[in-house]
């Protein structure tokens, strides 16, 4: 099994808490945040993991995520490709004709497990894991009259969101932009062709952008948010 790391993030909405790492590669835990998902994804078998990194900085993702069981292979962008793109150009890299692909910047607490099972299940081109949508905002509740009748802080809707984790089989794989963003593009190609899935995950999952997520992935692993990975090494 193999998956692809989409790593070309550049950490500047974090600014000084990123120690000027690239963000895939910015402490969490005392470890970079794509560690815990190369740990994860070698709970589910993967022995091979493609980096899609920036011009220059292969060396650095090697020296930070080997050792932890999978093969890393940095696949450097010779330009910014967009995420369609640079999940494109480290394709080209696999062995097989598919792979788990995800988001560099994500901390999930998924069974890649269960992911490959629910693909395997249904006659897909690519499965994408979607996450319940949680309401950054407080509702207010509104009755007649438009009288005001309570508030509820950040709830949940009844949508659900991609969280920048998936399987992508063969045709999925064929079927990348060369630039731009897959999510705009192939996915919704393939769904409007019936050939798209969805993995439902209502565990943790945190994009890491601000120095609040920061904190919050941070006492998320403190309080065992983690569940589907041993300690790293």
């Amino acid at each position: 099994m193999e998956a692809i790391i989409l790593a070309g993030g550049k950490a500047e909405r974090l600014g000084p808490a990123a120690e000027g790492r690239p963000k895939p590669l910015v402490r969490v835990g005392g470890r970079p945040l794509a560690a815990y998902q190369v740990a994860a994804l070698a709970e589910a078998g993967v022995e091979r993991v493609l980096v899609s990194c920036a011009a220059g900085q292969g060396a650095l993702f090697l020296a930070e995520l080997g050792g932890i069981g999978p093969e890393i292979v940095p696949v450097e962008e010779p330009e910014p490709l967009g995420r369609g793109g640079g999940l494109r150009l480290a394709a080209q890299e696999l062995r097989e004709g598919e792979a788990f692909a995800l988001n560099g910047d994500e901390l999930v607490d998924l069974d890649f497990s269960e992911l490959l099972g629910r693909h395997r299940d249904a006659p897909v081109a690519a499965t994408i894991v979607v996450v319940p949508f949680e309401s950054p905002f407080g509702v207010v509740q509104l009755g007649d009259g438009d009288l005001v009748t309570g508030f509820e802080e950040a709830p949940r809707l009844p949508y659900w969101v991609s969280c920048g984790v998936y399987f992508l089989g063969a045709e999925a794989l064929e079927r990348l932009p060369e630039r731009g963003d897959h999510e705009r593009t192939t996915f919704p190609e393939l769904a409007a062709e019936g050939k798209l899935a969805a993995f439902r995950h209502e565990g943790l999952w945190l994009t890491v952008n601000t120095p609040k997520d920061l904190r919050r992935a941070e006492e998320s692993i403190a309080g065992g948010g983690l569940t589907r990975i041993g300690p790293l090494r």
